[in-house]
């Protein structure tokens, strides 16, 4: 069974290195792509912030239709940063963010979480199903920051931590 503290748990502990590669990429390059026709780093990052805020606002207003020809309006709204912010504020966001929804959705009843929404691709899940898809959404994100921080020699805290505990044995 999947519980929603661990859900919350692990989107954060994600988020938190999302966040932490914004800061460690060099800001003069939030614009680098591998190739024109991919998202750039700084790009990347925005999507995350706005579309983890976005489809989880929607979720808390109710909404139950997570598509349709509405849904880049609906989401618009939840928009905490404009393109182009700074990376600092969008690090400073990307963890607000993700602890603010997480007391918004640890305040909610078990069978808010329950209740049904059709997801952007016309799936049919439960809230809580839901939630899960916008952390992996972001896990997915986040692998492509990673790989455009490894182009760039440099290394992700997750493998640093890793290689840590290694050498510690």
């Amino acid at each position: 069974m999947v519980r929603l503290a661990q859900i919350l748990e692990s989107w954060k502990s994600i988020r938190a290195d999302t966040a932490l590669a914004v800061e460690e990429f060099p800001a003069g390059e939030f614009d680098y792509r591998p190739c024109a026709e991919v998202m750039a780093f700084g790009e990347i990052a925005r999507h995350i912030l706005v579309a983890g805020h976005g489809l989880t606002g929607l979720l808390l207003q109710g909404e139950e239709q997570m598509g349709g020809p509405r849904f880049r309006e609906k989401m618009a709204k939840f928009a905490p940063l404009p393109p182009g912010a700074p990376p600092a504020d969008l690090a400073r966001e990307l963890r607000a963010t993700v602890e603010q929804r997480e007391a918004q959705f640890s305040a909610q009843t078990p069978e808010f979480f329950e209740g049904i929404v059709t997801r952007v691709d016309g799936a049919r899940v439960t809230r809580l199903e839901m939630l899960q898809f916008v952390k992996e959404h972001e896990l997915t994100h986040r692998a492509q920051l990673f790989l455009y921080m490894r182009m760039k020699g440099m290394v992700p805290a997750t493998t640093r931590r890793r290689l840590a505990k290694q050498a510690g044995r």
